[in-house]
Formats: structure tokens, sequence, C-alpha cells
């Protein structure tokens, strides 16, 4: 366990290194991506379901580490009902955190204990990193999205619009 721990923050720090060196890192929202001698803007874009949604990502270490996580693929995630206010569901690894007790509410997406996604369709009070918040829909479009049986959420990149 430790060795894994210890192999994620090398691979963490390598990763903030040759962003940082290359003179070109942005906000997880608008990393761009090198194609045919042209920058080409890329997003982390969610969807839950079937259903893009437009997500407002957070500036963080915690984002950027998602971002880099998908930069190859789409990462889908089984996610489960909770407390009757939230999906949950296990990234199958472990992310950079800074969690801070927080008031969260429907449309938070934060991470939880370091490896897990949580997308609140109510509200709830506890330590979590602050992922982003999706601003297409209000309470009750969060509810009609998750509130009736588990989901799968996918995480994937997208060209900026």
């Amino acid at each position: 366990m430790k060795k894994q721990q210890m192999f994620m923050m090398a691979l963490m720090l390598g990763i903030i290194l040759s962003l940082s060196a290359c003179g070109t890192a942005r906000a997880a929202s608008g990393t761009p991506a090198m194609t045919t001698g042209e920058v080409q803007e890329t997003m982390l874009q969610m969807t839950i379901g079937e259903t893009k949604v437009k997500v407002n990502w957070e500036d963080n270490d915690s984002v950027k580490a998602l971002w880099e996580l998908c930069r190859e693929k789409p990462l889908t995630i089984q996610m489960s009902m909770y407390g009757g206010f939230e999906q949950v569901g296990p990234i199958g690894t472990r992310l950079p955190s800074n969690d801070v007790q927080t008031r969260t509410a429907a449309g938070d997406i934060v991470l939880y204990s370091s490896n897990q996604i949580v997308v609140f369709y109510g509200s709830n009070s506890w330590a979590y990193t602050r992922l982003g918040h999706i601003e297409d829909q209000d309470a009750a479009g969060m509810a009609a999205l998750l509130g009736n049986g588990d989901v799968s959420i996918t995480f994937s990149m997208a060209e900026a619009e």
C-alpha cells in the first residue's frame, strides 16, 4: 500500500513538472493539446447516463489529475445511490486531495477519500475536495438524473466550444 502511494505521488509530481515545463499548462477545463502545429483546446466533459452536463470545474490539483486520467481514454464510473441525496462511485485510483469541511448542494461534484467521486442531487456537510459544479441543471434536474437508481458517469475529453 505504501509503495503504491509513493508511486502515485511520484507519478503526479512528474505530470505536474512536465505540464509546467512546457509553458502551456492551463486550468483543467482548457488544457491545450497539440495537433499538426496548431493548438486545440480540450476540456473535461462529464456525462451522466446518456446526458452530457455542463460543468464549471475547479482549478485545483485534483481536477488536473482527473483531466490527466481521462486524457487518453474516457473514464466510466459505476455510481451507487447513498443517503437519498448523492451518488458515489470509485475512481479506481487515488487523486490528490485537499479536503475541507464543506456544505454541498445539488449539482456539486466532489472527491471523497481521494478515490471516490460524489455527485449531489441533495445537500450534505462533510470534508470533501471540490471538483466542480453542474451548471445546466437545477435541483429538480439533478434529482431526475440521479435520484432514480444507480447510474454510470463518464469523464472524457472534448474539444472546447
